[in-house]
């Protein structure tokens, strides 16, 4: 049940991290990369930690007050880290590339956009009853279609902005990449 949050949520955290592409000569576009990809470093990490204590959380024999409070962290945490990227692409600056300026707004915008959904989230679980296991998981349930939503929304900004040699120059950032440079695909929904 709380797997299908789980994969939702990594779908947000592994459209930030697919960066795919070589290291690029540009040095003005490696330079805006790094200003970018090395603050960002430690916040991907926060989202994948999250992710991962979301999915600790729920190994089937956990009561929902214990699901509830660590979804709720996660959550909270999340939004923080979204936030934080926000503000870290905003002070990196427009990529110095064609259309830099309007994909790196969009994709401020979008990262504000997640840190207040992943906030909203955070309410949303902490209001569900914990006392009713079904009710718990078909609220958990609905939480995963808004957390799909939310991963949909911020898509098309992160393609644009990662497209051409501004992505390449981001991949080449070790702040950018996943772990070794490969993103691990996010976990298959388990039926309920």
């Amino acid at each position: 049940m709380n797997k299908k949050l789980v994969a939702a949520l990594s779908g947000g955290a592994a459209l930030l991290l697919a960066l795919t592409g070589c290291g690029d000569d540009n040095k003005e576009l490696n330079d805006w990369a790094k200003r970018f990809c090395d603050p960002a470093q430690a916040q991907f990490k926060k989202i994948q930690d999250a992710n991962a204590a979301m999915q600790t959380a729920d190994d089937g024999s956990a009561d929902s007050k214990k699901v509830q409070q660590t979804d709720a962290a996660a959550f909270q945490k999340i939004s923080d880290a979204y936030a934080s990227l926000a503000k870290s692409l905003d002070k990196a600056g427009p990529p110095p590339s064609e259309g830099g300026e309007e994909a790196q707004k969009n994709a401020v915008r979008e990262l504000n956009s997640l840190s207040r959904g992943y906030a909203d989230l955070k309410k949303q679980v902490e209001a569900l009853d914990t006392k009713d296991k079904l009710k718990f998981a078909d609220g958990l349930r609905k939480l995963s279609k808004g957390i799909n939503k939310l991963n949909e929304q911020s898509e098309a900004a992160f393609k644009k902005l990662e497209s051409g040699d501004v992505g390449k120059a981001m991949a080449a950032q070790k702040g950018c990449q996943a772990q070794g440079g490969k993103v691990s695909p996010a976990p298959s929904p388990k039926k309920s």
